[in-house]
Order: structure tokens, then C-alpha cells, then sequence
């Protein structure tokens, strides 16, 4: 099975990082966050990626056009131009790398996707998040419900402690409250190649349109995630990951 990364959206609300890089390839531990992410995939043994490129998408293809010389030991001879690999610590990986156009919005990127998900069921999801999601329990519930599309349902993360006032006391107080309790939209879908067909073109955003006309047509499955998952939206949301890849056990290493 093949998985889809988009990691091709401009990023504006972390503007501060990604004037100079693609969201998916801000570092968190020293590694680039799409690297979180198909390392999340590949302990589930999926280890196939399509990944669709825009923003500076170069960036992401030099990444991994240089990833073995990046992970090893190297000593380079600079009068002779001689390079010896030492020792290299790479990944198991295949990863096809798709320009999908600066200005294309989510469904149009999937959809010029077409030619290299093939005929198969294929996972997909966002560059910007991470999260312990169980991928297999997910795919396995997909082909259970025989659904067009699922998409994993989260709770957001609280964004701003929360105060439970009693006239000018304060009754409770939660520093770091969950979201308000709703299910969103995580990404981490199962897709049918189908649903690819029902795609515009390059202005349609997958999350309109597509996912409505599914959820109407009862084709739109959800698999509920209750343990971790939070996405890179802003600086504080990387200091807090860099702040969990820095504690003992950071809560979306499934590997």
C-alpha cells in the first residue's frame, strides 16, 4: 500500500519558518517533520510514499536526493574529489516526489496523484501534524465499513488555558484543557481511487466538495482517534513538539 503525503501548501500562519522552507520540512529534533511522519507510516509497514510538492518543493527533493549522504559518516577528499561512506543509517524507503503546482489546493493535488496511487486503496494525509494514530486498526476498519473514503477524527489540543468562574472567584482552572470536545478532521485518510475521480481540478480543495458530496452519499467513513495528535500551525506548536521530542517517550514515536 502506497501513502500520500501533501506537502506542498504555503504555511502563512508560521510564516516565520517557512519564508525560507516548506512547512512539512521544519525540524523537529533535527529532523524534518515529514520524516516524523513516514516514519509513523513505515511502522505499520507501509513504506511507499508519494509525496505531492509546491511551496519550494525543490527543498524537499534535494532532501531526499542527498537523504544517504545526509545519514552517514563521510570523509571527502577535496583534492581528489574521492568520497568514502563510512557508516549510514538510511530507511527502507521508496518515495516517488511529484510537483503539484504552487498554487493547488488539496483535492487538486490528490487528484494529479492520479497516475501514481495506482488502481489499489492508498493512505494520504496532511505534511503538518503528527500522531500515534493506529494506521493499520484504521485501514482495517475502511475495508470493515467497505467505505469510499475515511478520515481519521481527532480532538484538537486546547490552545489557551480556561478559567470556570463563581462571580469574581475562580472555581476551576485547566491550564491545558482539550479542545471544546468536537470531533475535526485529523487527515490520516484511506482512500479509494475513486474518490480521485470525483475531484474538479486544481481550485478544489478536497476538504469541500468532495468530502461533502461522500459524506451525503454515506461514503465518508470516520475512525476515531482518542490518543495523540497535533498538528504545526504556528512557533508555539513547534516549540511544544520540540519540547516533546525532547522528553523520554515523545508521544506520536511509534517506532
Amino acid at each position: 500500500m502506497k501513502a500520500v503525503i501533501l506537502a506542498g501548501g504555503l504555511g502563512s500562519r508560521i510564516s516565520e519558518e517557512t519564508t525560507v522552507r516548506p512547512k512539512p520540512m521544519i525540524e523537529i529534533g533535527g529532523h524534518p517533520l515529514l520524516w516524523h511522519i513516514m516514519k509513523g507510516y513505515a511502522a505499520h509497514g507501509i513504506t511507499d510514499f508519494v509525496i505531492a510538492l509546491g511551496y519550494k518543493g525543490v527543498m524537499v527533493k534535494e532532501y531526499f536526493l542527498n537523504f544517504y549522504a545526509y545519514n552517514s559518516d563521510v570523509t571527502v577528499d577535496l583534492r581528489t574529489s574521492e568520497l568514502t561512506i563510512h557508516r549510514t543509517i538510511t530507511e527502507p524507503w521508496r518515495v516517488t516526489l511529484v510537483d503539484t503546482g504552487a498554487e493547488t489546493m488539496t483535492g487538486g493535488r490528490l487528484k494529479r496523484l492520479r497516475d501514481f496511487v495506482g488502481d489499489e486503496t492508498f493512505c494520504a494525509t496532511y505534511g503538518d501534524g503528527v500522531s500515534d494514530v493506529d494506521v493499520t486498526a484504521t485501514i482495517a476498519q475502511h475495508r470493515r465499513v467497505g467505505a469510499a473514503a475515511t478520515l481519521t477524527a481527532v480532538k484538537p489540543p486546547g490552545r489557551f488555558g480556561a478559567v470556570e468562574l463563581n462571580g469574581a472567584l475562580v472555581e476551576r482552572f485547566h491550564e491545558k484543557p482539550d479542545g471544546d470536545g468536537g470531533w475535526i478532521n485529523g487527515g490520516f485518510f484511506v482512500l479509494e481511487p475513486a474518490v480521485l475521480d470525483i475531484i474538479e481540478g486544481d481550485d478544489t480543495p478536497f476538504e469541500r466538495g468532495p468530502l461533502d458530496r461522500l459524506a451525503g452519499e454515506g461514503r465518508l467513513a470516520a475512525y476515531r482517534h482518542e490518543g495523540f495528535w497535533h498538528p504545526l500551525d504556528t512557533l508555539r506548536d513547534k516549540v511544544i513538539l520540540e519540547q516533546y521530542w525532547s522528553s523520554e517517550r515523545p508521544p506520536w514515536k511509534t517506532w
